[in-house]
């Protein structure tokens, strides 16, 4: 299956986005910020894919998503937003236009991450 770093400052997101793709055969690496993405993906190997929340301190998701665009354009994005002091799905189709591949609000269920995941990964 497909190797995929997902990036949310929330540990409990992180942990049951974990197992909730771990069942269906990836391999998973979390990271808790854009920065922290970054990086990972730096020093590489590069994932297949990467999930990240929109709304984090630090590095937040839309410019995570603008670095991954031009430095690693090959990798695969799903943004994910669940809300925040602005409506976070607000963000969503903005994530779109600035690459994102597939979009998620959150909650989701493990339906439409595996989903998104398939298709994220599909798209050409």
């Amino acid at each position: 299956m497909a190797t995929i770093l997902v990036v949310d400052d929330q540990v409990q997101m992180l942990d049951v986005i974990r197992r909730m793709l771990s069942k269906a055969g990836h391999e998973i690496t979390t990271a808790s910020d854009g920065g922290e993405a970054i990086r990972l993906l730096t020093d590489g190997p590069l994932p297949d894919l990467v999930i990240t929340d929109l709304i984090m301190p630090g590095q937040e998701g839309m410019e995570t998503i603008m670095i991954i665009r031009e430095r690693f354009p090959a990798v695969k994005i799903i943004a994910m937003s669940g809300g925040g002091q602005v409506s976070g799905l607000d963000y969503l189709p903005s994530a779109s236009a600035m690459g994102a591949h597939q979009t998620l609000a959150k909650p989701f269920s493990t339906e439409a991450l595996r989903a998104a995941v398939n298709a994220a990964l599909a798209d050409g």
